[in-house]
């Protein structure tokens, strides 16, 4: 998908797009700056708000698990690759990982206040 061309429609909302404890955690403490769903969970410039603090969705565009990378698994709030591989597969028990996969990447950034 070129970034030309206009995304689909949202399968959920933004305020799904990150529910687990320890990747909120994650978010809040600037450890995690991406997230990768099955599904398109919010537009660019979409604002996703976690525990009282503001992020801003930057880029929304779809990827391979081939494409994935150490440093995507850095964005993602994991070590390396196969960290971040391994969780996702224990969340998904029986998925395989196959690396023409496609899924859809959210990047976001904090959202300073505005005081």
């Amino acid at each position: 998908m070129t970034n030309n061309e206009p995304l689909p429609p949202k399968t959920c909302e933004i305020d799904r797009m990150i529910t687990k404890p320890e990747d909120i955690k994650k978010v809040l403490q600037g450890k995690k700056t991406a997230t990768r769903r099955n599904g398109r969970y919010a537009d660019p410039g979409e604002i996703m708000h976690l525990e009282g603090k503001s992020f801003r969705v930057e880029r929304v565009y779809r990827q391979t698990l081939g494409d994935l990378t150490d440093e995507i698994a850095n964005q993602e709030g994991y070590e390396n690759l196969e960290a971040y591989k391994q969780s996702i597969l224990s969340i998904h028990p029986g998925m395989p990982w196959k690396d023409d996969m496609k899924v859809w990447a959210h990047d976001f950034s904090a959202v300073e206040d505005e005081a």
